[in-house]
């Protein structure tokens, strides 16, 4: 028997059920909100800014220009919304997808709705604490999106009937995931002030994404009740209401703050 035909623990036609149930739940939450947020939201907006090389190595750059301004309100909605439809479709288009990954220890969709909703909100707290330079923003983006992806990778080389398991993409993650962190701390740091809901944004910000990361970590270390994939599965879903209800709407009353 290959690792192809075995089933990931805890998956079963029950646990399945119950996780559509869960999806099409969180679906109607998540969009909820995103509707809520679209009606409350104000014309707040960061703006995001270059500074181009005015000649060589060394040479004084020009000062920062606005390029666009991003509307707060608009980005919270998105995020929401796409948690949402995720979730609204692996419960209905594509739950034979879906259900089968599961099968088969690993869930794409969830890596891929990661991938753009973690990135905007770890954009959104980037720009309140100051980074508003569309390189340095840039930057942040692709070590985020590199941190979901080696998740993905986390569960690719792990599947289920595996001998031993490999922590390498996780720890990789880990290591990509941190440079946003970094910068952003060290902008709270060095300025001079620092209102405090940013503070409590950030410190939020970073103990749920750390959440998400230790779901993953106790999955793979076969931790109590993470032995069962299936529970491991239902874990991040509850992150993903909690996690992402609670920044939202702290980014959005900051926005409304401001």
């Amino acid at each position: 028997m290959t690792t192809s035909d075995v089933t990931a623990t805890g998956v079963d036609d029950t646990s399945l059920r119950s996780l559509r149930r869960w999806n099409l739940g969180l679906a109607l939450l998540h969009l909820a909100q995103a509707v809520v947020v679209v009606v409350l939201a104000t014309d707040f907006a960061v703006t995001v800014t270059r500074s181009l090389p005015t000649g060589p190595p060394g040479t004084t750059p020009s000062a920062p220009e606005a390029l666009f301004d991003l509307p707060v309100g608009v980005a919270v909605a998105v995020f929401l919304a796409l948690a949402g439809l995720d979730h609204l479709l692996t419960a209905t288009a594509v739950r034979r997808t879906y259900e089968s990954d599961l099968r088969g220890g690993i869930n794409r969709f969830r890596w891929v709705e990661y991938s753009f909703s973690a990135t905007i909100m770890v954009l959104l707290i980037a720009l309140y604490s100051g980074i508003d330079g569309i390189s340095a923003l840039i930057g942040i983006a692709g070590a985020n999106v590199a941190m979901i992806l080696f998740g993905w990778l986390q569960e690719s080389a792990n599947p289920p009937g595996r001998t031993s398991v490999t922590m390498k993409p996780f720890w990789f993650g880990c290591v990509a995931g941190v440079a946003p962190w970094i910068a952003i701390g060290y902008n709270l740091v060095a300025a001079e002030e620092v209102p405090g809901f940013v503070v409590g944004i950030f410190v939020s910000l970073f103990v749920f994404f750390n959440s998400f990361a230790l779901n993953q970590w106790l999955q793979y270390r076969q931790v109590g009740p993470w032995r069962s994939y299936a529970f491991g599965e239902k874990a991040y879903l509850v992150l993903s209401l909690v996690a992402k209800s609670a920044l939202a709407w702290q980014i959005f009353a900051g926005s409304l703050a401001s």
